[in-house]
């Protein structure tokens, strides 16, 4: 079979060296929409917004962790994965930072495949990836990828979280546009896939049109998050999680609902054009 669950579970974690400046950080944050706060439109350069655009104030956004090095999905060429990428669905996502991710850096990545699950028509591979450099670990990905039509093969069904919809108002609404071109700006970070940039493969893939990266509409929640409820402080994020339900098209704009709790928020996200049809799920930021 396609899928070699145990021969892919025992190999080991390839490595690589990484590297990353101001300016990658600068142009993942351009692509996930800073630079613009469309609640301080009549700002003509948003002061706010130089913490994610200006190198002598720079931070970086935990999210960025998906695009460093290799990205979240290095795992796909281990041993025992033999699948059509056409076949695969990015199901969910998580970053765990064990400390602020510096400006500039360089670190050793490591990828392997953390578990397979059996969901009867499909598999899920959670696809692990550690970046450490000479002070310690930086930061842990974890990847739920699913491939359509490679389950059935008698493994462990493993977890199914799903999480109630809160019974009450959320705390926090805040709206952000997702600009026509974004998809083209953001593949710049390293997700060259044609589906976000070309009608016509888009089109063989089922869509009328590309979609946003998935990751995209994953760091535009987490800076909206950290821009309404932390102050802008993105060395107070712990963790960050979410469950892709649902495509964004660019030139959509994002509904972000939050509840507030001690050291978490849940975020749902909603495409407003499409009825509020639900994007992400089951999202949470834990913060100090």
């Amino acid at each position: 079979m396609p899928i070699d669950a145990e021969k892919a579970l025992a190999a080991e974690p390839r490595s690589t060296r990484i590297g990353w400046d101001h300016k990658d950080v600068q142009l993942y944050h351009l692509g996930i929409g800073a630079g613009f706060d469309p609640d301080r439109a009549d700002a003509a350069v948003d002061p706010h917004e130089l913490r994610y655009t200006l190198e002598s104030r720079l931070h970086v956004l935990p999210s960025f962790a998906t695009v460093a090095g290799a990205g979240v999905v290095g795992g796909l060429s281990s041993p025992g994965i033999d699948i059509d990428l056409a076949a695969v669905l990015h199901g969910g996502q998580s970053v765990r930072v064990h400390r602020p991710i510096p400006v500039r850096g360089s670190a050793v990545q490591t990828s392997k495949v953390a578990a397979v699950y059996d969901k009867g028509k499909a598999a899920v591979l959670v696809l692990r990836t550690e970046a450490a450099d000479e002070e310690g670990p930086l930061w842990t990905n974890d990847a739920q990828i699913y491939v359509r039509g490679e389950g059935g093969f008698g493994g462990e069904r493993g977890p199914s979280e799903r999480v109630a919809h809160p019974e009450v108002a959320p705390d926090h609404i805040v709206r952000r546009p997702v600009r026509p071109d974004q998809a083209l700006l953001y593949r710049l970070s390293g997700d060259w896939n044609p589906l976000h940039a070309d009608p016509e493969f888009a089109a063989l893939a089922g869509f009328d049109r590309p979609i946003l990266h998935g990751l995209c509409t994953y760091g535009i929640t987490l800076k909206a998050v950290t821009d309404t409820v932390l102050g802008g402080d993105v060395t107070r994020i712990r963790s960050y999680r979410t469950r892709f339900t649902g495509i964004v098209f660019p030139g959509e704009t994002l509904r972000i609902e939050m509840w507030t709790a001690e050291n978490q928020v849940r975020v749902e996200v909603r495409a407003v054009e499409r009825d509020d049809a639900t994007v992400l799920g089951d999202t949470f930021v834990e913060h100090s």
